[in-house]
């Protein structure tokens, strides 16, 4: 399993008898899952299976479901609502035999208000659900489609995420030679200052003793390391199976503490530029990081 986005749409247009439909799925980014239907309110079972079925197949993300259904209005044979016309023939029958009235015609009784009706398929339970069944096998495949946009989505993400770390990986490098020539900063540095304050009484000894305290805490040894442990763990959430979006969200987090402590430590400006670049570089990856399911 690679890589997946959140990002995506897919389309299925299906017809059964005098039934046509279309569905319609999308999805954006969302830090939980999120489903949305929209639906005819002849198939009351729709909704619960769409959800259902979202949730077998994604884990993060807002998926919007839009199923529109319609049948043929020109639907079926006409039928003769018997019932309705014998009604019709009681209430006329005194009319008639006193003469108000003349005898009805065939084509009249036919035209009265209700007397023809439409046979409605929608009333057949069998192809009611016949229909449904369709729809949801029209619903699967959408939803197969929207999965499949999603892990392109991934795939191109998953080349962009590792460029940037590359590129992290390339910067803690060089951080970490900057680094190496911090004690010896430090040291003119002090050794500058004390000559400035006391002149010839500062010691050679003196000025080592605190350019070594003041070395060790500027010491970056410690961010650099957790900076490539991170680098390696990002990679391997990449190229691991399942949703990884959370947990290189919470990664993202670890990259910028560290990334901010070592520019609170750094005693030069290459060290600080350096630094400067890599939080640029890893608030890149978060955004990019925040479209993976």
């Amino acid at each position: 399993m690679t890589l997946s986005g959140m990002t995506g749409f897919a389309r299925h247009d299906g017809r059964l008898d005098l039934w046509t439909w279309a569905v319609e799925a999308r999805s954006v980014n969302g830090r939980n899952l999120e489903v949305r239907f929209r639906g005819p309110a002849t198939f009351d079972n729709l909704e619960r299976l769409a959800r259902e079925a979202a949730q077998s197949r994604f884990q993060r993300g807002q998926i919007g479901v839009n199923i529109q259904a319609k049948r043929a209005e020109a639907a079926g044979q006409p039928k003769v609502n018997l019932d309705l016309l014998e009604r019709y023939l009681e209430l006329g029958e005194s009319l008639v035999a006193t003469g108000r009235i003349g005898a009805p015609t065939f084509d009249g009784l036919l035209s009265l208000r209700g007397v023809i009706e439409a046979a409605d398929e929608a009333d057949d339970p069998e192809m009611h659900a016949a229909v449904e069944a369709a729809i949801v096998r029209s619903l699967a495949t959408a939803l197969d489609g929207l999965k499949a946009a999603r892990m392109a989505e991934g795939h191109s993400l998953k080349g962009i995420l590792t460029g940037f770390l590359d590129r992290i990986g390339d910067l803690v490098g060089r951080a970490e030679e900057a680094a190496a020539g911090q004690p010896q900063v430090i040291k003119q540095r002090f050794e500058r200052r004390l000559v400035e304050l006391a002149g010839e009484a500062a010691s050679a000894d003196r000025i080592l003793q605190e350019a070594a305290a003041m070395a060790v805490k500027v010491d970056v040894r410690e961010e650099l390391d957790r900076l490539c442990g991170h680098v390696a763990a990002a990679r391997a959430l990449l190229a691991d199976e399942g949703a990884a979006g959370r947990r290189l969200d919470f990664l993202t987090q670890e990259f910028m503490r560290e990334a901010n402590t070592l520019c609170s430590k750094s005693a030069t400006p290459v060290l600080t530029a350096i630094g400067l670049d890599l939080k640029a570089v890893i608030d890149q990856f978060r955004e990019q990081a925040q479209n993976v399911e």
